[in-house]
């Protein structure tokens, strides 16, 4: 029973569209009518500005953060926990809360990893980084980094719960971004055609 609680818990917690949610309440507008049409933290400062993408980025990381901390704290096994995880990626990307139309993961992602291992958001960061920078496409770059993860985290000895949680939230981004595959970005500095 604990284990389906944390698991509802983590989606409905991911679920939560912040980036709709400020937007339309600092702009009155849909943050899914213009820039990317995702509802993500670049869409945000596009739309509402630095200061208001500053704070999405927070909610989205918390968002991931909370669940996954907490049935850390709940002697769950492993394999629940990174279920927390990817559940609470996928409530960010397809919110029940938001017509099933959300963001793209990556700051509920690192939100589940630091919950987890202080090294985990920092590793995952630096190879998304790494891998937008080779690919020159944020969304590969980002399928790849979510198909990495668990990997990198083998090699660098991370502990089985961080391979584990990189494993199940690193999946739900590599299906999140193969949608956007053949996208042309214009919202970030990284992006070049």
């Amino acid at each position: 029973m604990t284990i389906l609680f944390f698991a509802v818990f983590g989606y409905l917690s991911g679920s939560l569209p912040f980036a709709l949610w400020v937007t339309r309440a600092v702009k009155g507008i849909d943050i899914r009518d213009g820039g990317s049409g995702h509802v993500t933290t670049t869409n945000t400062v596009r739309q509402a500005g630095w200061l208001w993408g500053a704070l999405v980025l927070v909610l989205d990381i918390a968002k991931g953060f909370i669940p996954v901390f907490l049935a850390s704290r709940s002697h769950l096994p492993n394999w629940a926990i990174a279920l927390t995880a990817g559940l609470a990626v996928a409530g960010h990307c397809w919110p029940l809360f938001a017509q099933f139309r959300g963001g793209m993961g990556l700051a509920v992602t690192g939100g589940s990893l630091l919950a987890v291992h202080p090294l985990g958001f920092p590793i995952a960061l630096g190879l998304l980084i790494t891998t937008v920078l080779i690919l020159r496409h944020s969304a590969r770059g980002a399928l790849f980094t979510g198909l990495l993860l668990a990997p990198v985290f083998w090699l660098l000895k991370l502990p089985d719960i961080t391979l584990w949680v990189g494993a199940l939230t690193g999946l739900v981004l590599a299906i999140r971004f193969f949608e956007d595959w053949n996208r042309q970005y214009r919202e970030l500095w990284l992006d070049r055609e």
